[in-house]
């Protein structure tokens, strides 16, 4: 397939590079077409070396090929990345002032716009005008993605990631228009990893969770268009680059951080393991063991269950009128045993927790915690057909977004 990749002058720049690998790498051929202020941000070479064709902006270079004209006409996709304001407008308003423009004016296939921009010009009037000319001629725009932009700001206006933007240029070619970013303008959070109860300065009481589940599910909700907070006990792995970290350790600290975070998500995803109980006391010391000594003994409490009360405090409208229609997602670490299985524990808790969705995955010393895959069965309270998903735990949760995505648009199920 003949592509034609537009560049616009916009920091996200930068992030095209790898847009362009994932068009060259699926076998597609890619010229790019850059403005001549995203040149300022990423040089002709680099779009040369990493397509194979060379790279102009100007309709004077290779006269006798009509390049203005004729990319246009040969290209099957056009795809403009980072869709700056000022090129959104330009496009709208039939402007042909350089080689990008012109190809625009002359392409007969399909076009996809990527915006990216800051949020008060992407949310001004004659942006969205700009941006609803584009649709009712047929053109592709995606809605931009939500997170960290340019400074300190963060909202809607980050580029889409470019798996996704991928994503959606070849559903477009195939006649798909129903890709449009799930979660674009949500606010999600998620909790990952495993809490951690001291029982001394030294001691604590822990769990398996490597945490790599959450930091997946923070990846596919922040590719879908959600601004993404991710409440991050002990983890083995980092967590992702274009998300907000909340750094917690213990259930309790867990919990305030998860009831605050509640306060403006549309969607909460509890993902982390949380000890059911602490120790009753911590020692301001290490605990020592002496020969002429008994065996300390050690109390436990029970910890909150966090999930209940999200789901409580929504139900009841605590949590504020910015969360109405929320909604909230379980996860159920279960082990069968001689009074039931896996899936009737899990059928059990979801009634028990009342929240949306439940996920439940089978665990075990060599099971789930700590591992590049995952098989889970995703309940739902509203009764719908059980939905299994498995295979990596990125696969996993594509899927378990996808769901949320589906269930956002959906009727609220909640009594």
């Amino acid at each position: 397939m003949r592509i034609v990749l537009g560049v616009g002058g916009g920091i996200a720049a930068y992030k095209v590079a790898s847009l362009l690998r994932l068009f060259t790498e699926a076998g597609h051929h890619v010229t790019v077409i850059p403005t001549e202020a995203a040149t300022r941000f990423v040089g002709t070479a680099t779009w040369e070396a990493l397509s194979g064709n060379p790279v102009s902006n100007s309709v004077f270079d290779d006269v006798h090929q009509v390049n203005h004209v004729r990319l246009g006409h040969e290209a099957d996709l056009v795809v403009i990345a980072p869709a700056t304001a000022d090129l959104l407008a330009k496009a709208a308003t039939g402007q042909a002032g350089d080689l990008l423009t012109n190809t625009l004016l002359m392409a007969h296939g399909p076009v996809l716009f990527a915006p990216a921009m800051h949020t008060e010009m992407w949310q001004h009037p004659a942006t969205r005008a700009n941006v609803e000319t584009l649709r009712a001629r047929g053109a592709a725009v995606l809605e931009p993605a939500s997170g960290r932009l340019t400074g300190s700001d963060s909202g809607p206006g980050r580029l889409p990631e470019p798996d996704a933007i991928f994503d959606a240029a070849m559903a477009l070619v195939h006649g798909q228009t129903d890709f449009q970013l799930p979660l674009a303008g949500k606010t999600v959070t998620i909790s990952a990893g495993g809490t951690r109860e001291p029982l001394d300065p030294v001691r604590f009481l822990g769990n398996r969770s490597s945490g790599k589940q959450g930091v997946a599910l923070a990846v596919a909700a922040r590719n879908a268009g959600a601004t993404v907070r991710l409440l991050a006990a002990h983890m083995e792995v980092p967590p992702p680059p274009g998300v907000e970290v909340v750094n917690v350790e213990t259930a309790l600290q867990l919990r305030e951080a998860a009831l605050a975070a509640a306060a403006d998500s549309d969607v909460v995803i509890m993902s982390a393991a949380v000890a059911d109980f602490r120790p009753a006391e911590i020692s301001d010391t290490k605990i020592k063991k002496r020969d002429d000594t008994a065996d300390p003994v050690i109390t436990l409490v029970r910890n909150p269950d966090i999930l209940q009360e999200l789901v409580e405090r929504r139900n009841q409208g605590v949590t504020g009128p910015a969360t109405d229609g929320q909604l909230i997602v379980g996860f159920a670490a279960e082990t069968g045993d001689q009074h039931g299985d896996v899936r009737a524990y899990a059928e059990a808790k979801l009634q028990r927790k009342g929240c949306d969705l439940l996920v439940v995955n089978h665990v075990g010393s060599d099971k789930v915690f700590g591992k590049d895959t995952n098989s889970v069965v995703i309940l739902a309270r509203s009764g719908s057909e059980p939905q299994e998903a498995s295979g990596t735990k990125a696969d996993v949760s594509a899927a378990i977004i996808s769901r949320i995505g589906f269930e956002l648009n959906q009727v609220s199920p909640r009594a």
